[in-house]
């Protein structure tokens, strides 16, 4: 099992999982417009292949329209 910071909590997924699975799982692929690891940004087409390391921090972003 490998531990992560997403957006400031910690959660625990299967090691081996690619960012995309992570953002799946956590039920708000439709939202996420961004997502950086550890302050580096992680393009979304690289999504499929980026595998997250233990204790990373992931950010993940959100556009909120409003006025």
């Amino acid at each position: 099992m490998t531990k992560l910071i997403i957006n400031g909590e910690e959660k625990i997924f299967e090691d081996n999982k690619s960012l995309k699975d992570i953002i799946e799982s956590l039920e708000i692929e439709d939202k996420v417009m961004a997502a950086a690891v550890n302050m580096n940004v992680v393009k979304k087409d690289d999504w499929c292949n980026f595998i997250p390391k233990e204790e990373d921090k992931i950010e993940l972003l959100q556009f909120v329209g409003g006025g």
